[in-house]
């Protein structure tokens, strides 16, 4: 891939055949708000690019589409017949555009009576890149065919039934021929994009601690739920196919590590483990820190000169908490060491001011304290600096302003901060995330929703991240530059 082009980004959302949806088409911009009321299904097309992103991410199908209410069959369109045989299923697709070009991959999923992939489409260059069939329903595999333009116009070969076959091609594709060499990169371009997501729902009654056992990773994207998936053997025909779980057979065993602790110190989708991840982000960029102190300061009501976290003691609570890790003189660290930590404030310095000065954050960086459930299980707490009114825990805020908080942070930050497994091979300057928040304005009042998508705007004009989310008041984004708000059930 030629990293000195355009960062690969996913520009369409196809819902062919997807619940409420038939024929649809999104087109996605850096920054994309979905409208629309009750029943629209703008949760379902984050549903659909969900799915694309896990399979992109080298999960199987099972995986992909555990998490939807009602089970795979609640994907089939509303009014679906089955065939002779009693199949029923749905087709989703996407568009991704990068240095190779736009590229487009179709999928038409099987959803009953057995979930399988039963046909992928890949097309790019003016060609048709990949395709496959399910030509043995006795098997666990489909026939794929991928372009080749050498002595052989194409070469056929057996492919799992519950892998996205795009993401196995770098390692059944040997790049001798043009035509090989032209299939690896569209193929690289569309892994890249799709593994670049993360699904973020700051959930306010897990990150106090109130809403039971703490998700281990939320998404469930590789990276937050410590999906096996990513790195395991895909099984069946495949072979060692699945070895790999996208471009040149994904991170191998550091991503592996890195979920076994279930990434420790990186954001998790519910934000439950904001405290350590905020400990960390704090002392690694003062004015990114510095930034997101002025957004909480717009989001909330009252003074805020500062945020920070600070040890918790055991057996205190609430204010007295807060209190008490402001006298201790240092901070407990990533690794549960105590770091001495400067009292960040921003003093002077508005959201968008400082938002400029952010530079991209990093994959580097020391590894986090191992969080629990709720905002200070791991001995560390985050508060807010009030001023004269002293300092306040943040699980006092309104659910509002614990989702902006979490919310704001994750725009600002990047795949090294974030429960997350994004290309290792490309350089993370060459991409982009996407950050896809269903609901995003929810339990948030206007001003809040507004602040919010304002900082997204900044964000995005740096060209490392792009948004994807739903709202319920489109009017949020009004006057905003860049903003496309897409209506859905107009």
């Amino acid at each position: 891939m030629n990293s000195d082009s355009e960062r690969p980004a996913v520009t369409e959302l196809r819902l062919s055949a997807f619940k409420a949806h038939r024929g649809v088409v999104l087109p996605l911009g850096p920054l994309t708000l979905l409208s629309g009321g009750s029943g629209s299904g703008k949760s379902s097309a984050l549903q659909a690019y969900e799915i694309l992103a896990r399979l992109g991410s080298g999960q199987s199908l099972a995986r992909a589409v555990r998490d939807v209410a009602g089970g795979p069959s609640a994907c089939v369109p509303a009014g679906a017949r089955p065939d002779d045989q009693g199949r029923r299923g749905f087709r989703i697709g996407c568009t991704v555009s990068g240095p190779v070009g736009p590229v487009s991959l179709d999928l038409a999923v099987q959803a009953e009576p057995e979930l399988r992939i039963v046909g992928e489409r890949l097309t790019g260059g003016g060609e048709t890149l990949l395709t496959t069939a399910l030509t043995d329903p006795d098997r666990p595999a489909v026939q794929a065919a991928w372009h080749t333009a050498g002595a052989t116009p194409v070469t056929r070969a057996p492919l799992p039934d519950d892998r996205l076959g795009t993401s196995l091609l770098p390692l059944r594709v040997a790049g001798k021929t043009a035509g090989q060499r032209l299939v690896l990169a569209a193929a690289e371009q569309v892994v890249v994009a799709l593994r670049s997501a993360f699904v973020c729902d700051p959930r306010p009654e897990v990150m106090r601690g109130t809403g039971g056992a703490r998700a281990a990773g939320g998404a469930g994207l590789p990276g937050a739920a410590g999906a096996a998936g990513a790195t395991g053997s895909a099984g069946g025909a495949g072979g060692s196919a699945g070895r790999g779980s996208g471009v040149r057979g994904g991170r191998g065993k550091g991503a592996g590590k890195a979920r076994e602790g279930h990434d420790e110190g990186r954001l998790r989708s519910s934000c439950d483990n904001l405290p350590a991840v905020l400990a960390r982000t704090s002392k690694e960029c003062a004015r990114r820190h510095a930034v997101l102190v002025a957004a909480v300061r717009e989001a909330c009501v009252g003074p805020v000169d500062g945020l920070r976290a600070v040890p918790r003691q055991a057996g205190v609570t609430g204010a007295g908490a807060a209190g008490s890790g402001a006298r201790e003189s240092g901070v407990t660290g990533a690794t549960g060491s105590g770091v001495t930590a400067s009292r960040m404030t921003a003093s002077g310095a508005t959201a968008a001011g400082a938002a400029a000065a952010v530079p991209a954050a990093g994959r580097g960086g020391a590894a986090g304290a191992q969080s629990g459930g709720g905002l200070g299980e791991a001995g560390v707490q985050v508060v807010l600096d009030r001023g004269a009114l002293g300092e306040m825990p943040v699980e006092q805020l309104g659910d509002g302003e614990l989702r902006f908080l979490a919310l704001a942070l994750v725009l600002l930050t990047g795949p090294g901060v974030l429960a997350m497994d994004p290309a290792g091979e490309i350089p993370s300057a060459h991409q982009q995330m996407t950050v896809m928040a269903d609901g995003m304005d929810r339990c948030m009042d206007r001003r809040q929703a507004r602040e919010l998508v304002s900082l997204a705007v900044r964000m995005a004009e740096r060209g490392h991240v792009r948004l994807l989310g739903t709202v319920r008041d489109p009017s949020v984004a009004e006057g905003l530059p860049g903003v496309q708000v897409l209506h859905l059930g107009a």
